[in-house]
Order: C-alpha cells, then sequence, then structure tokens
C-alpha cells in the first residue's frame, strides 16, 4: 500500500498541482462557480412550476392549479431569464475572470468576451408557419444563447480576452492624464485593446463564414460540442474522471476545482440542457450531469466514513471526532473529516475513499441508464443532504429518494471493515510534516 501510495504521490500530485495552479483553469473554474446562481435559479423555478402541475396532473387538485397557475408564469419568466440565457451569462463570467487572473480590467475583459460570443452565433432565426420554414434575418435564436451556445461561448470568448490581455500587455492603449476620474481613465486606456480584439474575432467569422458559408457557432455545436457531450455520457469517462477527483483529495487538492473544466465545460452543458427540456416538457436528452457527479459521486464521500465510525470503531478519539463531524457531513462539508481523522495521505483509508464512490457512481449510472430513476432535471447546491438532493434533482422521484440510501449503505458497508483495521493498526497521523495548500 505505501508503494502504491508513493507512486500516486510521485506521478499523480504534480499533474494535480498543475491543474489546480493553471491561470486559464483557475479562470474557467472561477467563471462555472460563477454562474451557479443562475443555475439554481433557473432549477428552483423548474421544480416549483413541476410541482404545480404535478399537483394537477398526478392529484388531480385542480383548484391548487388554478390559485397557482400565477406561479406557473412567474417561473416561466424566471426561467427565461435565467438558464435560458445560461451562455450569455458565462461568456460575461468568463471574460471577467480571465481578465482578472491576467491583472488587466476585468469589466473590459468581460464585454469583449460577450461581444466575441454573440459575433460569433447566427443572426438569423427560422420561424415554422403552416408547414412552411420562414428565415427571419437579423434575429438571434435564443437557444444559441442557452447552453447550445456554451462552447462557443468559451472558445471565441476566450479567443477575444486572449487578445484584449495580449494587447493590454504591449501597451497597445491611450495615455489618459491621472487627473480624470478612475472609471474614465480605464475606458480610455482599454478601448483600442478591445476594438483591435473585437475586429481580429470579426475577422476570423468573417473569413470562417466566407469560406465554408457557416456561421462558427454552428458548425463548433455539430463538430465539436455534441461529441463531447456524448463522450462525458461514457461509463468509462464518469469513472475515471471520479477516481481522479479522489486522488487528487487524497493528496489534499480540491478534485472537483482542480476538474471543474472537465466537470463544468462538459457535464454543466449537459445539465442546463435538461433543465431547458425539462421547462419544455420535453424528453430529458443526457443520462449523466454534474448535479448526477455531485449527488451520486464525490460530495457525500465522507459520511458513510462518519457513520460507519459510529457504528465500529472502539477508539474514543474518532468516535468523539465523528460525532463533531456528523452534522457538517450530513451537509456535505467534509473538510472535519478529511483533515481530522485523517483521510489525506493516510493510507488505510485510501482504497475505500476512492472505491465507494466509484461504487455509488456505477450503480447509480446503471440504475438510471435502465430508466428506474428519473435523469437529473435541475442543479442542487453540494450542501444539499445526499438524500434529499437526488430526490429534488430529478424532479421529485422518489426512487431517487430511494437509490440514495441504497448507496450510503453501500459506501457505509465498504468502509466498515476499513474502520476496523484501522482500529487495530492505532495508526497515528501519516506524515504530519506534509501538508498540501486546498485549491
Amino acid at each position: 500500500m505505501n508503494k502504491l501510495i508513493d507512486f500516486l504521490e510521485k506521478h499523480l500530485l504534480p499533474l494535480a498541482q498543475n491543474l489546480a495552479s493553471t491561470g486559464w483553469l483557475v479562470a474557467l473554474r472561477d467563471a462555472f462557480i460563477s454562474t451557479l446562481p443562475i443555475s439554481l435559479t433557473g432549477s428552483v423555478a423548474v421544480l416549483v412550476k413541476s410541482l404545480i402541475i404535478a399537483a394537477k396532473r398526478d392529484l388531480g387538485w385542480k383548484l391548487f392549479y388554478q390559485l397557482l397557475s400565477p406561479a406557473v408564469d412567474i417561473c416561466n419568466f424566471v426561467w427565461r431569464g435565467s438558464v435560458a440565457m445560461f451562455a450569455l451569462f458565462f461568456a460575461l463570467s468568463w471574460g471577467y475572470q480571465l481578465a482578472k487572473n491576467c491583472e488587466v480590467d476585468p469589466l473590459g475583459g468581460a464585454m469583449t468576451s460577450v461581444c466575441a460570443f454573440l459575433m460569433s452565433i447566427a443572426n438569423y432565426a427560422y420561424l415554422f408557419k403552416d408547414h412552411q420554414k420562414i428565415k427571419l434575418d437579423q434575429a438571434f435564436n435564443i437557444k444559441q444563447l442557452s447552453t447550445t451556445g456554451m462552447f462557443t461561448a468559451l472558445l471565441f470568448g476566450g479567443l477575444g480576452v486572449s487578445l484584449y490581455v495580449l494587447f493590454i500587455k504591449a501597451r497597445i492603449s491611450l495615455h489618459i492624464s491621472a487627473s480624470m476620474p478612475p472609471e474614465q481613465v480605464v475606458a480610455f486606456e482599454t478601448s483600442i485593446p478591445v476594438m483591435l480584439s473585437l475586429f481580429v474575432i470579426g475577422g476570423l467569422n468573417y473569413l470562417f463564414q466566407t469560406v465554408t458559408g457557416r456561421y462558427f457557432g454552428d458548425w463548433l455545436l455539430e463538430i465539436i460540442q455534441k461529441p463531447l457531450l456524448d463522450l462525458g455520457q461514457g461509463f468509462i469517462m464518469v469513472l475515471l474522471v471520479t477516481a481522479l477527483t479522489q486522488l487528487f483529495w487524497f493528496f489534499g487538492i480540491n478534485g472537483a476545482s482542480a476538474l471543474a473544466p472537465v466537470i463544468g465545460s462538459i457535464w454543466a452543458t449537459a445539465q442546463n440542457a435538461n433543465l431547458l427540456a425539462a421547462a419544455d416538457g420535453k424528453m430529458i436528452p443526457y443520462l449523466w450531469t454534474s448535479s448526477s457527479f455531485i449527488i451520486y459521486g464525490v460530495t457525500g464521500s465522507c459520511l458513510p466514513l462518519v457513520i460507519a465510525t459510529l457504528l465500529k470503531s472502539q477508539r474514543s478519539d474518532r468516535r468523539t471526532l465523528a460525532k463533531l463531524a456528523l452534522a457538517p457531513a450530513v451537509f456535505n462539508i467534509n473538510e472535519p473529516v478529511l483533515y481530522g481523522l485523517p483521510i489525506i495521505l493516510n493510507p488505510v483509508y485510501f482504497i475505500p475513499f476512492v472505491t465507494a464512490p466509484l461504487a455509488n457512481v456505477s450503480l447509480s449510472y446503471l440504475v438510471t441508464k435502465l430508466g428506474w430513476v428519473n435523469r437529473v432535471q435541475a442543479s442542487v447546491p453540494g450542501i444539499m443532504p445526499p438524500i434529499v438532493g437526488p430526490y429534488l434533482a430529478c424532479n421529485y422521484d422518489w426512487r431517487a429518494l430511494l437509490l440514495s440510501i441504497v448507496n450510503l449503505v453501500i459506501a457505509v458497508l465498504i468502509w466498515l471493515p476499513f474502520v476496523k483495521a484501522s482500529d487495530r493498526m492505532g495508526e497515528k497521523r501519516p506524515r504530519s510534516s506534509f501538508y498540501m495548500p486546498q485549491y
């Protein structure tokens, strides 16, 4: 076991550190985190709307539905202004975080990113009337502003901000007297970099459209985004990301943050597509999403250890720590257990710490694929208790609640023999001199 830990420490730890400290990856992670309020708002709107409609459809509460029908309309407005425009909000946040990370004016970066994104999507839409397809010029299809346009926002928003940063670092800007208000000074000094960046992006889009006859956003959706989303639905990819997340955490690095570009760009896009489909009453397209990763994967991975410790541990110090950590663990706050027992760099706990989430994810993936549980249709906060989170995320599916209980039991059973072994070994905190900062 120690040889395995040494091998992982030698080969995996440098990779985790590099991922966690790469500037644009950090900015991308922060961009997805920044859009969390939008996702949660849209999810709440869909959940409230679904609850009211289900009360009428399944329980026959027609009067209840009539009284709350205004709430359904309000939820439609909220959804249209939040998740339905998700790519636009992401482009704004992505530009802001990337410019901030590069130590230039973040507001200029945000505007550059949004403009670059809007230039790269089609400015026409189709209207279907009486079996005829009518093209409307100078109109944006709102779907392009939702998760459909995520990769376009990611690519061209990032490219636009990179050019903006490059021009600023090259000092290609107006130099204004410092006697002016600071806001005006920044606005004038960033004007030329923003202008040059957008003209370069405009030129690239013109060349691409001239050569291919297509808008880049449409091409990117077909060539890159859909295959990547399909790849993210594969069982092997789900297991790989889950395992890497746990391995990074084992060395003290926040695995979910280190892999945020993968989780965000692929699974968050799939999640928002599911949310849009649920709001429209359509079939849910994607089996695995970022919330699937949260509710069935790693977020509650320490709660089973706390329960197993309370059930079988004979050591009073660990039982005391488990009692103190129980309430935080219920709400997926795992640091007291990670650093207190500890799990980090503890060879005895390495196997269950990795295998328990893999077992939970495997069962959840299989059950969802078989259609025994609804696919995830809403975002849930990371602090949502393990049993409640799946129930809400799967649109009030009682089977998801049952699956969560089964997953918890399985994880506890995996942890039990290792808790007993740890008691017998009476190991001390391993490598106390080793410290790895949490990113």
